[in-house]
Order: structure tokens, then sequence, then C-alpha cells
């Protein structure tokens, strides 16, 4: 497979991933949604929360669809390329790093950093994150330094697809 099928084949299951999230949080919404304006939510005195509560409930989940509604589209319409040895990383990039004798995988992406896709062989990783951060602008050959959960973290970029 070459690298360019291969990020084609993580984007998809990211999106994949991303809309399966977006179906539940929908779920969600719908939930609190008919939590709030049940009859038995009515308040039955002026300390009565219940339907108050469901209706902030509904709020966030609002909130937090508009955001995966973002992040699908963004993934879906995110530019695949292949690198080459000369340039640095970037978005869309797939970066192979050795960390204490061992190898990982990152695919830099906008959205939906901390996935693992690949049957757990590849982490997404946005640019906001700390380890995006570390990653984005250097080049193969490169040791990317990173603290993350308080542990100082060296990682030299071995490939960049």
């Amino acid at each position: 497979m070459s690298p360019l099928d291969r990020k084609r084949a993580l984007r998809a299951e990211l999106v994949a991933r991303l809309a399966s999230q977006l179906d539940a949080a929908r779920d969600a919404h719908q939930s609190a949604i008919e939590g709030a304006t049940h009859e038995q939510a009515r308040a039955e005195n002026d300390k009565d929360t219940r339907g108050l509560e469901q209706s902030y409930l509904a709020r966030g989940h609002s909130a937090r669809i508009a955001e995966l509604e973002v992040a699908v589209a963004a993934a879906g319409a995110l530019a695949l390329r292949e690198f080459t040895v000369d340039q640095a990383v970037a978005l869309g990039a797939l970066v192979v790093v050795g960390e204490d004798e061992r190898q990982l995988s990152y695919f830099v992406v906008s959205n939906g950093g901390g996935e693992t896709l690949a049957g757990g062989t590849v982490q997404v990783v946005t640019p906001r994150s700390p380890l995006g951060v570390a990653l984005i602008g250097k080049q193969a050959g490169d040791v990317a330094k990173v603290r993350l959960a308080g542990r100082q973290r060296e990682l030299e970029i071995l490939e960049i697809e």
C-alpha cells in the first residue's frame, strides 16, 4: 500500500469514528430534550430543577454536535499528499518517530486528537496539542522534545509520509 493510500485509509477511519461520535451526541441530545420536556420534568416547587438541568444538558450536547459536525467535515476534506525527505511535518503528515527502542506513528490532522487508528498502531495528533506543537516543522532526523504526563520525552523523527 502506498503512503498516500495508507493515509486515505486512516482518514476514512477517522471520519467514520467522528461520525459515530456525532451520531451518539445527536442521540444524547434528543434524550436530553425529551427529558427536559417530559411531563415528569415539570417543577413541583421552586427548588425542583430537573427540567432546567435537562435543558442545560441539551444545550451542552448541542455545542458538542456543532464541534463534531465541523470535525467530520474537516477530516473528510483534509487534503492528503506525499511528503518528500526534505519537507517538514505539517497537517496531513503521517510521522514515524523513534523513542526508547520502539517506533510510534502519529497522524497529524486538525481534529480527532487522541483517537487511535489502524488497530491501535497510529495515534491522531492535532497541531494544537503539545505533541503536535513539538512535531510541526520538524524534519526527518530531527528530535522533537515534549513534556507529556509530567515526563520529558525525546522523539526522533524517523520518517514523514
